[in-house]
């Protein structure tokens, strides 16, 4: 019998040919990664970071973080102070205003939704603060479901609704302020909470605790529960939650609405952020 020997050649060029995709294929995501990580290393739009506090936050050498910070300043993703210090760019501002954040938070939620809806059978909203006020974005109910009069787009206020006090609970300590002491607050019903110390406590026990209740607050016989939705650096972007008749939201019921909530809230956030941690 002949044996048959094999060729280096073919030995060889599989291992090449992982070298090769190694280069072309994980190396780029990782650059991409790495870019992302140090783009959302601001915590706000007016914050100024030297380089050297852009590479630790990305946590990059501070080598290969300067070469990228360097890269960054050319296309004018950021720009340079006088101070050596660094901040977001006008790229930004003109790549913002072609998002529509709400559509993007709308298609991460409707979906996500409608599955706890399916579970739950109440009836489930998403909301955004503007201007001081609750902003509907998104509204999934069935049938079935407890017959919430709200609609896209509509409005309402956020200092008697589990939603509001939620997104108040993601305001700065000035900015909750400012609201507070931005005229009276009217009362709906009985349950309305009017007093500003008390609206205080309420939003600071909402931000503790995770998750707010609106008993009544703004409409008679309604009960509703929210959870805030987050971003990938905890900040506050949104609000769900889920409503239905005072006498079915009680108990046991409110605590399995809730758990819910917070389980789509979690999906819904790595749905809007998907990227891990690059190191």
């Amino acid at each position: 019998m002949l044996e048959v020997q094999k060729s280096p050649n073919l030995t060889r060029r599989p291992i090449a040919m992982k070298f090769e995709s190694e280069r072309t294929g994980p190396s780029k995501n990782k650059l991409v990664r790495k870019t992302f990580a140090m783009l959302r290393s601001f915590k706000s739009r007016d914050e100024w970071l030297t380089s050297l506090e852009l590479s630790q936050r990305a946590h990059l050498p501070k080598a290969s973080g300067h070469r990228l910070v360097q890269t960054l300043e050319e296309i004018g993703a950021i720009v340079r102070g006088p101070n050596g210090r660094y901040r977001l760019g006008m790229m930004f501002v003109s790549l913002f205003h072609n998002v529509a954040i709400d559509e993007l938070l709308r298609g991460a939620a409707a979906p996500v939704l409608q599955d706890v809806l399916s579970s739950l059978g109440f009836t489930l909203h998403m909301g955004i603060l503007e201007g001081g006020m609750v902003t509907y974005i998104c509204k999934v109910a069935g049938k079935s479901g407890f017959p919430a009069h709200t609609k896209i787009n509509a409005q309402h206020e956020a200092y008697c609704s589990a939603l509001g006090k939620i997104l108040l609970g993601g305001l700065s300590a000035d900015s909750l302020e400012s609201f507070l002491l931005d005229g009276e607050f009217i009362s709906l019903t009985p349950g309305t909470i009017t007093d500003r110390s008390a609206l205080r406590a309420e939003v600071e026990k909402a931000r503790l605790l995770g998750y707010a209740v609106d008993h009544e607050e703004s409409s008679l016989g309604v009960c509703c529960v929210a959870v805030p939705v987050c971003d990938a650096d905890g900040h506050i972007i949104a609000a769900i939650s889920a409503c239905g008749e005072t006498s079915q939201m009680s108990g046991e019921k409110q605590d399995e609405a809730i758990g819910a909530l917070w389980a789509a809230a979690k999906a819904i956030s790595q749905k809007l952020a998907p990227l891990p941690d690059p190191r």
